[in-house]
């Protein structure tokens, strides 16, 4: 079943109001000039990495293409900005109407980037695409600084498993959003069940200290667990005595538990010692799950020691430092009028302090070296040299308002992972770095 079409409690009934204020009064103000119809090309890109990151991740095309569709002026909507006057009945009327009827390209979901990459490339009427500014950097900033922080983890935990664990400590609805974005960066599970619900992302859970806590004893609270989700459950075992914990465990359970949780102390000496008394005890198959404000560092941290799976909450879904991508969205080219054949012209921002943008309607391409490695991300306008013509990135995904590049989560989060080992070995590394290859831009015609 895809419930991804189904219409769920987390999704909301319209897109329009997810924007800023200016959005619509730049449309009024374009509708009375006579500019609103004028072709324009709108790119997505982050003029830097965040700091000391070596690439960045692709993540929340799959959402932007439900927003863009959802993204409709209702009578309550109009209502509403009818009553705060927000804009005039000429612009009301214009977008009772509206339907986004342009085309959208951008690098696919589960792609890396780099600074200046034309991660998603809006073309249509002015007024048609400015719209969507807002919604389109909320979702790609958002979603994409999570499965960022998310392949730095996986790149950590190597094979072990990773359980995203982050509900808690975000907006109810961008929990949904990260564990979606997590599981794209190389998570395995997710404990939210609108996630799971949502997206088919596997769920997992069992319980947490205050279950121990409600019986008298911790014998009892496992043996309460166990008859009831079976000896293949996770007991936690660290409320009280670790060491006593874990005997009362497999005295319980026997060596078929499926495993046991460790949430605090010193994790490293804590999973070998709890390893040594596993093994020691005959349960030789039960595995050690480690949570407790972990992030990739913690996790790097932990390769020598005995665990098997990871459980991240906080760090995950604040990106571990970098809740945001800096992405900005820019009108690069618009035609010298309303005429559909006019041609583009590439405009830009000129300014100093590091705002400054390339004009034109850009592609852009991975150049390889002998080994199939990455080099270079390569950007340019007008044509795509031969050399680059197989190794462009940007894929339709919206072709005259209608979606056409709806996938699989699971193709996604297989991308992203061919994309990362495609990158030099650098790129997996923790330590603060340039990004690991540099963008080459090549000059040309915009075109039209």
């Amino acid at each position: 079943m895809d419930t991804a079409d189904l219409g769920l409690p987390v999704d909301v009934p319209s897109t329009a109001l997810f924007t800023d204020q200016y959005e619509l009064t730049m449309l009024q103000a374009a509708l009375k000039a006579g500019t609103a119809g004028r072709r324009s090309v709108f790119e997505v890109f982050t003029r830097r990495l965040p700091d000391g990151r070596r690439y960045g991740v692709v993540a929340g095309t799959g959402r932007v293409l439900d927003a863009v569709e959802n993204f409709r002026f209702d009578a309550g909507v109009l209502g509403f900005l009818r009553e705060q006057q927000i804009v005039d009945e000429e612009t009301l009327h214009w977008l009772s109407g509206y339907r986004f009827g342009g085309d959208i390209w951008g690098y696919p979901e589960g792609e890396v980037y780099f600074p200046g990459s034309p991660l998603i490339r809006v073309e249509g009427t002015f007024a048609e695409c400015v719209l969507l500014e807002t919604v389109i950097l909320s979702i790609l900033n958002h979603d994409s600084a999570i499965a960022a922080a998310a392949s730095r983890m996986a790149s950590a935990a190597g094979n072990r498993p990773l359980i995203e664990m982050g509900a808690r400590r975000t907006h109810e609805l961008s929990a949904v959003a990260a564990a979606r974005a997590a599981y794209i960066g190389g998570f395995t599970t997710t404990s939210d069940l609108a996630a799971g619900f949502r997206y088919g992302i596997p769920t997992v859970g069992t319980s947490a200290h205050a279950f121990t806590l409600l019986h008298d004893h911790e014998r009892d609270a496992f043996r309460a667990q166990v008859d009831s989700l079976g000896r293949g459950t996770t007991l936690l075992v660290d409320t009280y005595d670790v060491a006593e914990a874990v005997r009362t465990a497999v005295e319980i359970a026997g060596p078929e538990l499926g495993a046991v949780r460790i949430d605090s102390g010193d994790l490293l000496l804590v999973a070998h010692r709890v390893r040594q008394q596993l093994d020691e005890l005959g349960a030789v198959r039960t595995r050690i799950v480690v949570t407790s404000d972990l992030d990739e560092y913690a996790i790097a941290s932990l390769a020598a020691a005995p665990v098997d799976a990871y459980g991240v909450g906080t760090q995950l879904v604040t990106g571990s430092g970098h809740p945001t991508c800096s992405m900005v969205y820019k009108l690069v080219a618009r035609a010298e009028s309303t005429d559909p054949q006019a041609p583009l012209v590439p405009v830009a921002k000129r300014s100093t302090g590091g705002k400054t943008s390339i004009g034109g309607r850009k592609w852009a391409a991975r150049r390889l070296d002998p080994d199939g490695v990455a080099e270079a991300e390569v950007i340019g306008t007008g044509p795509v040299p031969a050399d680059l013509a197989d190794r462009q990135l940007l894929v339709e995904l919206v072709k005259g308002g209608e979606v056409v590049a709806r996938e699989p989560l699971d193709a996604v989060r297989d991308r992203h992972a061919a994309a990362r080992a495609n990158l030099p070995l650098s790129a997996t590394q923790l330590s603060r770095g340039e990004p690991v290859i540099p963008t080459e831009y090549v000059a040309g015609r915009s075109g039209s």
